[in-house]
């Protein structure tokens, strides 16, 4: 049987807080979340993913929006797929957005069947690499049009369990810390059973899956930090660098050392 198809290049990027990668895969991508918004153009193919809003398709030159903390998984449909994306830094989105929108909470849609917006993403992501490619100016240019044409009207929706709020702060607050289901359920003061099946329904995935994309979230906080890939892992809370390994790959499609290799 061929193997199947799995590209990634991590690109240069001179704006701070911003990174960018190229991909064409056929992979399928598990439920996972970034720290970033994701800003990005499908370049080949076609997509599936469950998002924000549900289940959704994107196909060659749609453009793709993830939200911070936002669960979402991806398959290809009928081939391998790719796309460009940017991954802003939500403090960087928060200051060019400050003067327009205040304080209020921006979420984007998960997908914009948007030419116009497309070909400015995909003239942001030419211009990251170079100093004088005026990357600064497109980048605004773009959050201006994908807040005020592509943005979902009224606040993230809230977890419609509280005891899944609870665990999600509980988590959230200590990640790489240790904790099991039973001390979890307990601390919500709900079964195992309930809180399993709670957490489906509102994240989209397990307790255990939700804290494991955290753990390979704040791994990669801290390669950019420059610590080394074992230092990372231990701690993110991974019990050593091959598994880091394995749900870094998994998560971002790419391996911590050849993204740590890439920020030098």
């Amino acid at each position: 049987m061929p193997k199947k198809i799995h590209q990634v290049v991590q690109l240069r990027s001179v704006l701070p807080g911003v990174e960018a990668l190229s991909l064409l895969s056929e992979h399928s991508f598990p439920r996972h979340a970034h720290d970033q918004f994701g800003l990005g153009v499908i370049t080949v193919g076609a997509q599936k993913s469950w998002s924000v809003v549900g289940a959704v398709q994107s196909v060659a030159g749609d453009v793709i929006m993830v939200n911070p903390g936002e669960v979402h998984d991806g398959a290809p449909i009928d081939g391998p797929r790719g796309w460009r994306i940017a991954y802003l830094e939500p403090a960087l989105v928060a200051r060019e957005l400050a003067a327009e929108f205040g304080g209020s909470d921006v979420v984007l849609q998960p997908v914009a069947h948007d030419r116009g917006l497309a070909q400015q993403v995909t003239q942001l992501l030419e211009a990251l690499p170079s100093p004088d490619g005026h990357a600064d100016e497109l980048l605004l240019a773009c959050l201006v049009r994908v807040v005020k044409q592509h943005r979902l009207s009224g606040p993230r929706l809230a977890c419609a369990s509280p005891s899944v709020a609870r665990a999600l702060e509980w988590i959230d607050a200590e990640p790489a810390a240790e904790t099991s289901l039973s001390e979890l359920a307990a601390a919500c003061d709900v079964s195992r059973f309930q809180l399993i099946r709670g957490f489906l329904r509102d994240v989209g995935t397990t307790p255990h899956a939700y804290r494991i994309q955290w753990r390979v979230r704040l791994a990669r906080r801290y390669l950019r930090q420059g610590h080394a890939l074992a230092e990372a892992a231990q701690l993110a809370g991974f019990a050593d660098q091959s598994h880091l390994t394995r749900a870094f790959l998994r998560q971002f499609g790419i391996t911590p050392g050849r993204y740590r290799d890439a920020l030098r």
